[in-house]
């Protein structure tokens, strides 16, 4: 199992989260399994989405799509997004 971790900051989180949220299915379409939308509380136009994939092949071809990256314009994302490809070694239960 792989995660997709991206960082970004954004000019308006209530104007970003409904198109992130219209582009859920393109993004199941894609092979995602899901994940989670974290907000930095002290600094809420950063954003961080980490979404499982079991392909990750899938993973970095959906991270490299005109179809992501137009999506990341109109949703207000400012610059280049941090994008790692990540995997799980460990799930600690505490």
């Amino acid at each position: 199992m792989g995660y997709l971790l991206v960082h970004n900051k954004v000019k308006d989180f209530n104007t970003w989260k409904p198109v992130f949220d219209e582009h859920a299915s393109m993004r199941e379409a894609a092979g995602s399994k899901g994940g989670y939308v974290l907000q930095n509380l002290d600094d809420p136009s950063e954003v961080t989405i980490i979404l499982e994939w079991d392909d990750m092949d899938k993973a970095r071809e959906f991270a490299q799509s005109q179809d992501l990256r137009e999506a990341m314009e109109k949703a207000g994302v400012i610059g280049p997004p941090d994008i790692r490809f990540l995997e799980r070694v460990d799930r600690p239960s505490v």
